[in-house]
């Protein structure tokens, strides 16, 4: 009988209830961002015309991947986690973050199983303009409950990646970091708040 994690002999463990595909899943759904897919879609962006704006919060950091991506790029990041992960502020819960205003965009790769919350959250507490860039799998696209957030709240744009990037479990680089047999295709998903038009499609 096959459970809703999966296992890596199974459908659900490439397409099913996670954001990613290696083995079982991990405590609160850590699995660390390749820096490379970032630095792609942010030189993406730019030839696109986008900038994000001056201040980011990346409100699941994790050891910091993305955050040092941004700050390199001269972005000023505030780095949070629900796990002190010694990097950022941890033990700060995004969805329980009560901000009057954030003065930014927001950029994560959230935990799955709440990555419609973190949307939500995220185009909650930021101002009309700024942008909510999530990096999800492709299937994130299914299901009613996120077709009345996309209905609610459609991106403006979809950036799919058209090779394999890789998401770690628990930050081992070094460990999982090769990719093999990663069949999860990972897309950028960018809301501007205020946007209520039709999505554009592009290709990364």
């Amino acid at each position: 009988m096959k459970d809703w994690i999966g296992n890596n002999q199974s459908a659900y463990a490439t397409l099913g209830a996670s954001n990613h595909s290696e083995l079982e899943r991990v405590n609160n759904d850590y699995y660390a961002t390749d820096p490379k897919a970032l630095e792609i879609f942010l030189d993406k962006i730019e030839e696109d015309g986008i900038r994000l704006h001056k201040n980011i919060w990346e409100c699941a950091c994790g050891e910091g991947h993305l955050s040092k991506v941004l700050e390199s790029r001269g972005y000023k990041v505030w780095s949070t986690d629900l796990v002190d992960r010694g990097y950022g502020n941890g033990n700060t819960d995004f969805l329980k973050s009560i901000p009057d205003s954030w003065c930014g965009d927001v950029l994560t790769n959230p935990p799955y199983k709440y990555a419609k919350e973190f949307v939500e959250k995220a185009l909650e507490v930021t101002r009309i303009g700024t942008y909510t860039v999530m990096f999800l799998k492709i299937q994130f696209l299914e299901g009613q409950g996120r077709r009345e957030l996309f209905k609610k709240y459609p991106p403006k744009y979809v950036y799919v990646n058209s090779k394999r990037q890789v998401c770690v479990r628990n930050g081992n680089f070094d460990k999982y970091g090769n990719g093999t047999g990663t069949a999860i295709c990972y897309c950028w998903f960018v809301w501007q708040k205020g946007f209520n038009g039709e999505p554009i499609i592009r290709w990364i």
